[in-house]
């Protein structure tokens, strides 16, 4: 059996020559990289048609089937009530109710939803007669620069929603009990909406406040 030669190249050569090709494949113009696209020929922007239902109103659009429901409900309609604030679900403020259910509307698409049932904080209630949560953080003054608010509220609702229909959240200690909406409790369902103004403890006087007026 032969042996293996040894290579007439030490490894301090062999980083330099690596080094060099990453840095001759990195200088490649960008025509080069990717295919050309034949001259004259434009790409069409995909369309679609979504027909929803948008605070108890019909409503229809055709999108770019790349719109997200927070772009769609902005730009589209423009119910700017729902906020954008980091766009990638981290922050709630785009918070809206779908079929029911809260959501983050900046992670899913427009064109998702066809046929949907979508509530927004413009449809909980109005200036002259406001959703009880919408009271309750006036009166507690659940806000200071109220950015965040409108998610906060979309979403005290859906969590109040969830409390009532008995679904246990990751700190519940019995899954097969009814969950109670103790601080605990309160605090994991919200912890998705974030007030960068700090005033959660205001907030959490409000959705208490409203919890125990629904059960009264």
């Amino acid at each position: 059996m032969q042996q293996a030669t040894a290579l007439p190249i030490s490894r301090r050569d062999l980083l330099i020559v690596g080094a060099a090709s990453g840095a001759a494949t990195a200088a490649l113009p960008v025509h080069a990289q990717t295919p050309a696209q034949p001259p004259g020929v434009t790409v069409p922007t995909p369309m679609a048609k979504v027909t929803f239902i948008v605070n108890s109103q019909p409503r229809e659009l055709e999108l770019d089937t790349r719109t997200t429901l927070l772009d769609a409900l902005r730009e589209h309609l423009q119910l700017t009530g729902t906020k954008k604030g980091c766009d990638h679900g981290q922050c709630g403020a785009c918070t809206v109710m779908v079929d029911g259910r809260r959501i983050n509307s900046c992670l899913t698409l427009a064109v998702m939803h066809e046929g949907a049932q979508v509530t927004t904080v413009e449809g909980l209630g109005t200036p002259r007669n406001l959703h009880p949560l919408q009271a309750a953080f006036v009166k507690h003054d659940g806000y200071q620069c109220g950015y965040c608010t409108p998610g906060q509220i979309c979403s005290a609702v859906g969590m109040l929603d969830e409390i009532r229909r008995g679904i246990p959240s990751h700190v519940s200690a019995d899954l097969t009990a009814r969950p109670l909406l103790s601080p605990d409790e309160l605090r994991e369902r919200m912890s998705g909406n974030i007030c960068r103004c700090g005033a959660y403890s205001n907030i959490v006087d409000a959705i208490t406040e409203v919890a125990a007026g629904a059960k009264a």
